[in-house]
């Protein structure tokens, strides 16, 4: 029984996590912030930044506080989020990290037209 309870858990959390990173991608948060929220020139990082902390900004994005003029494009992103969604992206984002494959070189290289002999 525990273990049933605990693969449903473990399932839910995944879930959590992969609609999280749907709505991500989906309202092109990446775009501005980085596909690990790494952040882009003056948009700033989300990636590791503590929960509590995002949770506080994204409501009061919601309430339309902002601590930027550029931040009030942000007002109407935090809006489209519901209460739940947004506890759940406060905890992706400060979940994420950058995950680069080791061997991304080898699929990205091509060595036809590079110049060299």
């Amino acid at each position: 029984m525990k273990k049933t309870l605990l693969l449903i858990t473990a399932s839910l959390v995944l879930n959590a996590t992969d609609s999280m990173e749907t709505v991500y991608l989906k309202n092109a948060c990446n775009s501005c912030h980085g596909m690990y929220g790494e952040g882009m020139g003056s948009n700033p990082r989300l990636q590791g930044i503590k929960e509590d902390v995002l949770l506080r900004r994204l409501k009061d994005l919601q309430q339309g506080k902002t601590r930027s003029a550029f931040g009030t494009v942000m007002i109407s992103f935090a809006k489209s989020l519901d209460e739940n969604q947004t506890i759940e992206m406060a905890k992706y984002l400060s979940n994420l990290t950058t995950t680069i494959a080791e061997d991304r070189y080898d699929e990205e290289y091509d060595p036809a037209g590079d110049g060299g002999s």
